[in-house]
């Protein structure tokens, strides 16, 4: 079977932290199809690129002439589609991911010409509130989401809870912190793991993030405590935090969405 053309290029490359990195990728010589906010793409490079130096060695050595792909959450509006964007973190025994990091502006890889997923916003009614829970990169479905979506002066409320452990692994942490600055219906709480570890001073709140729901900071936020009338919920990121959320969740009377039962806690499972 013949390898897939390498059909996309790499416009930009934006380090966040060590172990985190935006990629922008454009496809050359065809457009990008629609897609909704929250669906992933598909990403590969061959078993001949490099890996990032950081990277571990590969154990098993991988056929030079065939794709590693993997999927990645489109973190980019799919309003301004001049690229994709993706958020990455590097998983330094993996197959893709240090391949991925090696890549600068002007490398190619190839990119799947179809978005997938069911983790979207068109199963919530309009007049439902949105809660976007998210450990690490986790968070990447719900910029998508927010950059497409997000108005000011609507009655919908959007809210991120965002956990990491450190401040610097939180990402896109600046646009978040001005989205709630001009925007009065968006809520942003971080939280770290581990402020010991801090070079200065972290004066948020520390824990876990499915903490910041079980303290009520959310319900202090608005004003109003998130129910299952009022309110849907979105978990990505930690499979110990999905499952702690989907059990507080479900003590509270929330249903976990499905095509056959349709309910108010809606999650991605990427791990």
């Amino acid at each position: 079977m013949a390898q897939p053309e390498l059909n996309a290029v790499v416009a930009q490359r934006i380090e966040v932290a060590p172990g985190l990195v935006v990629l922008r990728v454009v496809p050359d010589g065809w457009e990008l199809p629609p897609f909704e906010p929250g669906q992933f793409a598909v990403l590969g490079l061959p078993g001949c690129a490099p890996r990032y130096p950081m990277s571990d060695a590969e154990e098993v050595a991988r056929r030079p002439d065939v794709l590693i792909r993997r999927s990645y959450s489109i973190a980019s509006s799919s309003v301004a589609t001049e690229y994709v964007e993706f958020y990455i973190t590097l998983v330094r025994s993996g197959a893709l991911t240090p391949r991925l990091f090696a890549l600068q502006p002007g490398d190619r890889l190839w990119m799947s010409a179809k978005s997938s997923g069911l983790f979207t916003l068109d199963k919530v009614p309009a007049d439902r509130h949105v809660a976007l829970i998210a450990t690490g990169t986790g968070l990447a479905p719900y910029m998508s989401m927010l950059r497409t979506y997000l108005t000011a002066g609507t009655e919908r409320r959007f809210a991120v809870l965002h956990g990491a452990r450190h401040s610097w692994d939180l990402g896109y942490r600046s646009e978040l912190s001005t989205l709630r600055r001009v925007c009065p219906n968006f809520t942003y709480l971080p939280i770290v793991s581990r402020p010991a570890e801090e070079l200065v001073e972290w004066r948020g709140a520390t824990g876990h993030v499915q903490e910041l729901w079980d303290h009520g900071d959310l319900e202090a936020a608005w004003g109003f405590p998130p129910t299952p009338e009022t309110t849907h919920v979105f978990l990505c990121g930690n499979p110990a935090m999905i499952e702690s959320m989907s059990e507080q969740l479900a003590v509270e009377g929330f249903r976990e969405h499905s095509k056959k039962q349709p309910g108010e806690v809606h999650v991605e499972r990427y791990w």
